[in-house]
């Protein structure tokens, strides 16, 4: 049974199973298919299982700083509330102005990959799909999912539930298909110098890896952008968030050792090729014939439209509760007077992915990733840990459903690990520039962050406005409705 709103906020109506099918289906999506010619192009051979090994361990570490502030403070947006209350005692409101003039770029562009490859995937059952094709259904896939959320949120939470097995059957069918051709020599033959550690290829092919393998698992996060909308978040948050690393780790790590060895690696790296474009696919064919590979091709598709629904679900929340607060602008904050969702921000997003995917259509995928990834690290992850250091200092009265196992040791390797896919993105992307991209934006994002606080009067043109929403209230986030 639901909880109701409180007045003019969501309802909470997502639980433990739909919270862990909608991140795991948001990390899954056509991701995995994609990106293993790249992850395996970054390492130059197998040997490209590191990275879903450091990708898993960075997805965790991170999962972790967002399970202690996502049970602490469940609010629409995640993140946006997560700065707000630890950075407002030095910056006003800074930090979390920049998270959502920042937020809503990346998200939406991140769920335009998602359409690009499940475009490209669906141009093995068209073979003949040209260019403009490919465009139109792209931008019709984007309309419709922004047209199965236009409702309640818990029938989209079941509608997601569905979706997430048909993603566990598509890359449980792949993995069968992939050992049922299996080669040893293929997955674990290297070529020479592949651990030399003390070489700069090696780190360099980490960091291009890492970052690839940190994008595939995006999305454990979902839930906590949903954290007004789940029940019982201080349970349901950390658990759905572990047991979705946990989870598709191990479908990541099954299925990329089962593609090493039915693929030769070397195909993998020509762009043109077959494998290269629509990998399980060959697979499948390879295995069964071309009839069950259309079939489960088919699958992989549903997973891919799963993923950027559960996505756009998600990033239509951030603004939320920023426009709420008078941090954005006020028309994010209108719900639908029937199905109580905000729907400027599920329009927003929507017409951004459509922008994006074109965008996309015509730009290396590798690229994108490391453009993405850059901004996003630079404004939410990095800031998101020392908002918990923040906060564990600051507030210290706080309501912790959850703390942090072995605190601060994860978040300092999460941290770590961001960093390092931050210096590393401009190497990763030659000619590209995603640092200092990232930087441009953010400086933009001050900019306006001056423009309008000198309009409202707050600081630096003001005094700070110092409120401990979630240390002052008394409500029990496991039974009762916390502020949004």
């Amino acid at each position: 049974m639901s909880t109701p709103p409180p007045s003019g906020g969501l309802a909470r109506r997502i639980g433990l199973l739909q919270a862990t099918a909608l991140n795991m289906s948001q990390m899954v999506g056509v991701g995995p298919f994609i990106t293993i010619p790249l992850m395996v192009a970054a390492f130059g051979g197998p040997q490209a299982i590191i990275g879903w090994i450091a990708g898993a361990l960075l997805a965790l570490f991170d999962g972790l700083v967002w399970a202690e502030l996502g049970a602490s403070m469940p609010g629409a947006g995640g993140t946006y509330v997560y700065l707000r209350e630890a950075f407002q005692y030095r910056s006003g409101k800074l930090m979390p102005f920049l998270f959502v003039w920042t937020a809503i770029l990346f998200i939406p562009l991140i769920m335009s990959t998602g359409i690009v490859g499940l475009v490209q995937y669906l141009g093995y059952l068209w073979p003949s799909m040209g260019q403009t094709s490919g465009d139109m259904v792209g931008l019709a896939l984007i309309a419709l999912i922004v047209l199965l959320l236009w409702r309640r949120i818990d029938s989209v939470a079941r509608l997601a539930t569905i979706m997430w097995g048909v993603m566990l059957l598509a890359a449980g069918l792949v993995v069968i298909a992939a050992y049922s051709h299996f080669h040893a020599h293929y997955a674990f033959t290297y070529p020479h110098g592949a651990f030399n550690l003390l070489g700069g290829k090696f780190w360099t092919g980490f960091g291009a890896g890492l970052a690839v393998g940190v994008y595939d698992y995006l999305g454990y996060n979902t839930a906590a952008y949903l954290g007004s909308e789940l029940k019982n978040p201080g349970r349901t948050l950390p658990r759905s968030t572990v047991t979705a690393v946990f989870g598709v780790m191990a479908i990541y790590l099954v299925l990329q050792v089962g593609v090493l060895g039915a693929v030769d690696w070397h195909r993998m790296l020509d762009p043109n090729s077959a494998v290269y474009q629509s990998m399980a696919s060959v697979i499948l064919e390879q295995a069964w014939g071309r009839g069950p590979a259309e079939a489960v091709t088919t699958l992989i598709l549903i997973t891919a439209f799963a993923s950027v629904l559960a996505g756009l679900l998600a990033g239509s929340r951030v603004p939320f509760d920023a426009a709420r607060d008078g941090v954005f602008f006020r028309s994010f904050a209108r719900l639908h007077p029937k199905h109580g969702f905000p729907t400027v921000g599920l329009i927003t997003m929507g017409v951004i992915t459509a922008v994006g995917f074109m965008i996309g259509r015509h730009t290396d995928m590798g690229t994108l990733i490391q453009l993405l990834t850059a901004v996003m690290v630079l404004v939410q992850t990095l800031s998101q840990i020392v908002a918990l250091t923040v906060l564990r200092k600051r507030q210290p009265q706080l309501r912790r459903p959850y703390r942090m196992w072995l605190y601060p040791l994860p978040s300092v390797l999460a941290f770590a690990g961001w960093i390092y896919i931050y210096v590393c993105a401009d190497h990763n992307a030659p000619g590209r520039h995603p640092i200092e991209w990232s930087l441009a934006w953010v400086a933009l994002g001050g900019l306006a962050f001056t423009l309008w606080a000198r309009k409202e009067r707050i600081w630096p043109f003001g005094d700070k406005e110092i409120h401990e929403q979630y240390a002052a209230t008394a409500l029990d986030a496991d039974k009762e409705p916390l502020p949004a």
